[in-house]
């Protein structure tokens, strides 16, 4: 079967693997955080859409902006998962595997935004 070039990223998988824990949080949240689970559900999709939106693009410097902005929105993520643990809102085995989720994506989007920087790794097809 046929790919959409974001479809072969790791990074797209991942991304897409923690919109659907962070739709178990935004579950299990209580009654009253319903701007924080909004929030959440809403950065955590703009994750996966910003890649699938960067690997569609040709131009490398078009790429490294959407991978950046789906950067900040797993930064964004992760703030949202800390402020939910403090109080009290979300159980500590799922916000210790949405922050290993949010570290990983981060750091495979660093990783492609900088080989771009460099001239390096410009080809669709990725490991990331």
């Amino acid at each position: 079967m046929k790919q959409f070039d974001h479809e072969k990223l790791d990074v797209y998988q991942a991304a897409v693997d923690f919109v659907s824990l962070a739709t178990e949080i935004v579950h299990e949240l209580p009654r009253g955080k319903a701007h924080s689970a909004d929030q959440l559900h809403r950065a955590a999709v703009s994750i996966a859409l910003n890649i699938a939106e960067g690997a569609g693009e040709f131009s490398s410097k078009d790429k490294s902006r959407f991978y950046r902005m789906a950067m900040r929105s797993a930064t964004e993520c992760a703030a949202i998962l800390d402020i939910c643990q403090r109080l009290g809102s979300t159980g500590s085995t799922k916000y210790e595997a949405g922050r290993e989720f949010l570290l990983r994506i981060v750091s495979m989007l660093t990783k492609m935004v900088r080989r771009r920087a460099s001239g390096t790794g410009t080809g669709a097809k990725s490991t990331f």
